[in-house]
């Protein structure tokens, strides 16, 4: 669904204002969506489209740092309960210190007050802690031929023993064909079918709640022409309820039908 949800300005003056979201507006959003959100197969989420305009995400994507150039954020090593690969040709960058001013005001919005309230709104999931140290968030990027496994994420941030909740996805590809794939990927439970797919077009936000049967990935090779990547940007939030997360666990890597 395509939503009207940032506020009139220039992508500059939103950010270095810190003030991106029309709130009144965001909220109405979450009043009308609570529902849809709740009831959303195969766990509960939402898919937004123009979260963020064109121009916005072009604007961003101007200052998204090049990656290559920063050697030990490739996610290589990572590898399935029988040895497979997990993910290949990613990279990302989670300290606030290493991305342009403009991407850190990004982050500070969508940690604050204002953005958890309308989370909270619209996911039933309160109070809800944004995570200061983006444990495994920021901004991740996937080159030609990469993938990443179906999986439920790790279920504690690993500095503060927070019980992880929410997913907050924005696509930051504004060119992107859908011909290329690394299309979000949403599974059942029993990792019998895929539920929902989700191109990553730029603007567009995905929301999802989290579990151990949270699983979704885009685990199909790239497709994309070299030069090109799939980029987003990566918000977990948490809650301090022990019983919502009894269990530590790490990363629960899923086998595809017909790999087991």
């Amino acid at each position: 669904m395509a939503a009207e949800l940032m506020r009139e300005g220039t992508p500059d003056e939103l950010l270095l204002d810190c003030h991106v979201f029309d709130y009144p507006r965001l909220m109405q959003f979450a009043e009308t969506h609570a529902g849809a959100y709740a009831a959303a197969a195969p766990f509960p989420h939402i898919v937004i489209d123009e979260f963020l305009s064109d121009d916005f995400v072009r604007f961003v994507c101007a200052r998204f740092p090049d990656l290559r150039e920063r050697p030990g954020q490739e996610a290589v090593s990572a590898q399935t309960d029988d040895g497979r690969p997990a993910q290949a040709g990613k990279r990302w960058i989670s300290r606030e210190s290493a991305v342009d001013i403009a991407i850190r005001c990004l982050y500070w919005e969508l940690n604050s007050g204002a953005f958890l309230a309308f989370l909270e709104r619209l996911t039933g999931i309160a109070p809800l802690l944004p995570d200061p140290y983006l444990a495994g968030g920021g901004l991740h990027e996937t080159q030609r031929g990469g993938f990443l496994r179906v999986h439920a994420d790790f279920n504690r941030q690993p500095e503060l023993g927070l019980a992880r909740r929410l997913n907050l996805l924005v696509y930051l590809n504004p060119d992107w064909n859908p011909a290329w794939g690394g299309d979000l990927e949403l599974w059942d439970a029993d990792m019998a079918q895929c539920v929902q797919r989700v191109p990553p077009l730029g603007g567009r936000c995905v929301i999802f709640s989290t579990s151990r049967n949270s699983f979704h990935g885009h685990p199909h090779p790239l497709a994309c022409p070299e030069g090109q990547a799939r980029r987003s940007l990566a918000m977990y939030y948490y809650t301090h309820d022990a019983v919502a997360a009894p269990a530590r666990h790490d990363t629960l890597w899923q086998a595809l039908p017909g790999e087991k």
